[in-house]
């Protein structure tokens, strides 16, 4: 069995997606964007600022599962410059305690709506 999860406080599925599904104990997040969910645009700025925005946006839907980021044990970083691999790495250790979650980060040829970041996390009950 499958619930999915949704909030106001992360962007909508801009396709057929979830924002998130929880399934047997496991929550699976689609990947996010550096959407402001307020706004519909990107933040200002460069990677650090979509970085950032990126997993708030992970973080709200945890939220809604009554979880945080400490739950998380596996994210995908999908960088459309892995020249953006330092800046990315260090907002990203800002919402990240140990033990941290184990973690993949890959250049792609490019990413939906321009973006330079795209995060997308596993977590655990």
């Amino acid at each position: 069995m499958k619930n999915v999860l949704n909030t106001d406080k992360a962007p909508a599925a801009i396709g057929p997606y979830s924002q998130g599904i929880e399934a047997n104990g496991m929550i699976f997040l689609s990947g996010q964007l550096p959407i402001d969910p307020a706004t519909g645009a990107f933040p200002e700025g460069g990677i650090k600022e979509q970085t950032r925005q990126s997993l708030l946006n992970a973080q709200a839907i945890l939220k809604s599962a009554g979880l945080d980021l400490c739950n998380v044990v596996k994210t995908t970083v999908l960088l459309s410059d892995i020249a953006n691999f330092g800046p990315m790495n260090e907002v990203y250790a800002e919402f990240f305690d140990q033990p941290f979650p184990a973690r993949s980060a890959f250049a792609v040829r490019d990413l939906p709506k321009g973006a330079l970041v795209e995060i997308e996390c596993i977590a655990a009950k």
